[in-house]
């Protein structure tokens, strides 16, 4: 790791504020910055996030009428994140669609990188054809027992 001095380029004369010397409050000269070495061999700032690998964030994943907070890796996947819900909610991964600041995302798509912090909200839809489908086959079960019923009761 290279640490390099920040330095500004334009210098203002005019002070803003009314204040003494200048520098300590400027944006600039804030410290050092941080470069780093990529594995293809470009230099380049180091990301400074805070977040490390098993750092766990809390989510809101909410429908129309309930929610639930659940403790998940910032490095999980939307797909991890579905099994989990599984265990919670009772519907399998794949009845469930998850949309992240209006957009469904897939299984495979990270959390951290698609922007998911600690505290966001993830909103749970239960996938509409696997629903009707699930309507059927209970409608088409309470046919066939319908008659059963009636032959027994008499």
């Amino acid at each position: 790791m290279i640490k390099l001095g920040s330095r500004r380029i334009f210098r203002s004369n005019s002070k803003v504020g009314g204040g003494g010397g200048g520098g300590g409050n400027g944006g600039c000269g804030r410290g050092d910055i941080e470069w780093e070495v990529r594995p293809g061999g470009m230099l380049v700032q180091k990301r400074v996030s805070g977040r490390q690998e098993d750092e766990v964030i809390q989510l809101r994943i909410t429908t129309g009428s309930w929610w639930h907070d659940i403790s998940i890796r910032a490095t999980s996947t939307f797909g991890e994140l579905k099994v989990v819900l599984s265990l919670v909610t009772g519907l399998e991964p794949r009845e469930q669609r998850l949309l992240f600041r209006g957009k469904e995302r897939e299984d495979g798509d990270h959390l951290h990188m698609v922007g998911v912090q600690d505290r966001d909200k993830v909103l749970l839809l239960e996938d509409p054809a696997i629903r009707e489908r699930k309507l059927r086959s209970m409608a088409m079960a309470q046919a066939m027992r319908s008659p059963c019923q009636t032959f027994i009761a008499v």
